[in-house]
């Protein structure tokens, strides 16, 4: 009884050391916006003329997106978003038009090279 007690007790302590490092895998396998350029609530003296963000993991551009609104929600015009040259991590957006002052708000959602979804926003201000 004593041996069939301790192996069921190891068997399942395996088990939940097993499952916690497979659930904490998972839960770092998407793509999450480690660096901005410009930075959140930042506050700029011009325009920018693009926006960089930078995720943990490649990004699949053809997946992704990044809107940039202004304070009264108008989507501001863009070029296309595309990755750095040989960075699959950095998304690029050039802004086709210069920023009037005022407060700006960057949305992405990105889908991660293994195809997980994620999506979040921040903002910064011109001056």
């Amino acid at each position: 009884m004593f041996n069939k007690t301790t192996s069921l007790c190891r068997a399942l302590a395996v088990s939940a050391v097993l499952l916690s490092g497979f659930i904490s895998q998972q839960a770092s396998a998407h793509a999450h916006l480690k660096t901005e350029t410009p930075a959140a609530d930042a506050v700029l003296t011009a325009s920018p003329t693009e926006l960089s963000l930078g995720f943990s993991e490649g990004i699949e551009p053809n997946f992704s997106k990044i809107t940039l609104k202004d304070a009264s929600q108008k989507t501001m015009k863009t070029g296309k978003m595309t990755l750095a040259a040989n960075d699959n991590t950095q998304a690029v957006l050039p802004l086709t038009d210069a920023l009037a002052a005022g407060k700006y708000v960057v949305t992405w959602n990105v889908v991660s090279v293994d195809g997980h979804k994620t999506n979040g926003q921040y903002s910064f201000t011109v001056k």
